[in-house]
C-alpha cells in the first residue's frame, strides 16, 4: 500500500521551524492523503487505512492551528 507509506513518512515529518507557506501546502498534501485514503477505506473497510487517517488528521489539525493563530501586537 503506497498511500500507507506516504501517510507515514508524512506523519514522521517535523512541522517545526516552518513558513506559512510551507504549512500550507502540507495541510493541503495532508488534505489529499486523507481524501485517497478515505476511498480506499470505504470499499475495503481496513483498520490500518483508518490508523493512517487518524495519524494525518491528528497532524493536519495541529498545522492548521498554527496557521488560524494571529498574535494580538
Amino acid at each position: 500500500m503506497e498511500l500507507i507509506k506516504k501517510a507515514l513518512e508524512f506523519d514522521k515529518r517535523k512541522m517545526s521551524n516552518m513558513s506559512t507557506s510551507d504549512r500550507v501546502s502540507a495541510s493541503r498534501e495532508a488534505k489529499e492523503l486523507v481524501l485517497k485514503i478515505n476511498e480506499i477505506y470505504k470499499e475495503t473497510r481496513n483498520p490500518e487505512l483508518m490508523e493512517a487517517m487518524k495519524l494525518i488528521t491528528e497532524k493536519k489539525r495541529k498545522i492548521d492551528k498554527r496557521l488560524k493563530f494571529r498574535p494580538t501586537a
